[in-house]
């Protein structure tokens, strides 16, 4: 009976995620701020949704503020990746358009999670997508306006400006949700877009100082 019981009762696995590789020489301040970005990018484009994975239960509803979060968070990340787009076609730099092209491939599967925790919130979180779309639109588009009118040689100079402080004013939205939200999840994602648009902005900083 004892064996038997020890072949049904399995210890639940520890999910220990995997260190983080420190094996980078101590260059310069600029790489070490690209390697923990492009950590930071991995983290917040690959890491798994807990409700897709087997066992827990269902996760609860979105509360308001998370809706409301989810909604502006949204829209500003469809403005950042029309930047980070016109940035690709304009910018020169070969360190800023790596930058920027993994910008691109993290806000849009972040875009795609909030669309579809948005859709999961129901109809009235619909609907305040919809109410959202252009909220913040005329800043982003004056933004969008000087990338595009800059000369050649000053296209990458606007492209940090713009985007640089696009970003940091996600980070500011991402920082007070992290206080505020009451699903574990959008907290979570709040969490890794603070920690990831920060990270952007001081390597922009000093790609801005070069």
């Amino acid at each position: 009976m004892a064996a038997e019981l020890t072949g049904r009762v399995r210890p639940r696995p520890a999910c220990a995620a995997p260190a983080p590789s420190s094996t980078l020489c101590r260059t310069s301040v600029r790489r070490l701020l690209a390697a923990a970005l492009l950590a930071l990018l991995t983290v917040a484009g690959c890491a798994p949704t807990p409700a897709r994975t087997a066992g827990p239960p269902t996760p609860a509803a979105v509360s308001p503020i998370d809706v409301l979060f989810l909604t502006m968070m949204a829209a500003h990340t469809e403005q950042t990746l029309q930047i980070v787009r016109v940035g690709l076609d304009r910018g020169s730099d070969p360190e800023l358009r790596r930058l920027i092209a993994a910008v691109d491939v993290t806000e849009a599967d972040e875009l795609a999670t909030m669309r579809g925790w948005l859709r999961e919130a129901g109809p009235s979180a619909a609907a305040a997508a919809a109410r959202h779309d252009h909220a913040g639109h005329s800043d982003a588009a004056a933004g969008l306006a000087r990338l595009r009118a800059a000369p050649a040689g000053q296209a990458d100079a606007v492209l940090l400006d713009v985007l640089g402080t696009h970003q940091r004013q996600a980070a500011d939205l991402a920082r007070a949700q992290v206080r505020a939200a009451t699903s574990e999840r959008v907290r979570e994602l709040a969490g890794r877009i603070e920690r990831s648009r920060t990270a952007e902005v001081r390597l922009m900083a000093t790609l801005g100082r070069t």
